[in-house]
């Protein structure tokens, strides 16, 4: 690869770049910090820059969410400590799903192979009553299933069927 020759210039970020330096203040002071704020103000700024979210969502200290006009998430979700949400492309999060501290769900990558090392981006969607267990990765394209569990510490690269528990790296 060579990264001199890397050109994101034709990303689409989704929205415009006052939004985007706002959005990074709020998130500094409401969402990237320990302070305890209430799960019902961090929905209410989500939901000010477009993010579509349900009732009874709870989102705990130090969550990152890039970009929340791509977040859409249903009723009674659990989003735990340290969670980190690139939302490079639509991330949708069903009702009743837990994801637990330090997960990453990841919507980007660059394909290695390319001497550009071009972005690659793809949705990621957890269905409903699923969990994602502490410290798990889940990468670009992903669905997890409903009613499926990743055990803590996974790396899931692809599909999770429905009602089906995976582990390890990768997770199977």
């Amino acid at each position: 690869m060579d990264l001199s020759i890397y050109d994101n210039s034709d990303f689409d970020r989704g929205a415009p770049r006052w939004k985007e330096a706002v959005w990074t203040l709020v998130r500094f002071l409401f969402f990237q910090n320990a302070l305890p704020w209430p799960s019902a103000l961090r929905c209410a700024l989500l939901r000010a820059f477009g993010a579509k979210i349900g009732r009874a969502v709870v989102i705990r200290a130090n969550v990152n969410i890039s970009f929340p006009w791509r977040l859409t998430i249903g009723d009674h979700v659990w989003i735990g400590e340290d969670v980190g949400i690139l939302t490079l492309a639509p991330v949708t999060i069903e009702s009743n799903v837990c994801i637990s501290q330090r997960t990453y769900l990841c919507t980007g990558s660059h394909d290695f192979r390319r001497e550009d090392f071009k972005l690659q981006v793809a949705p990621i969607t957890v269905c409903e009553g699923s969990w994602i267990a502490a410290a798990s990765f889940i990468a670009p394209g992903v669905e997890i299933g409903s009613g499926a569990i990743v055990s803590a510490g996974s790396v899931v690269f692809e599909n999770v069927a429905p009602s089906t528990f995976v582990r390890g790296n990768p997770a199977t």
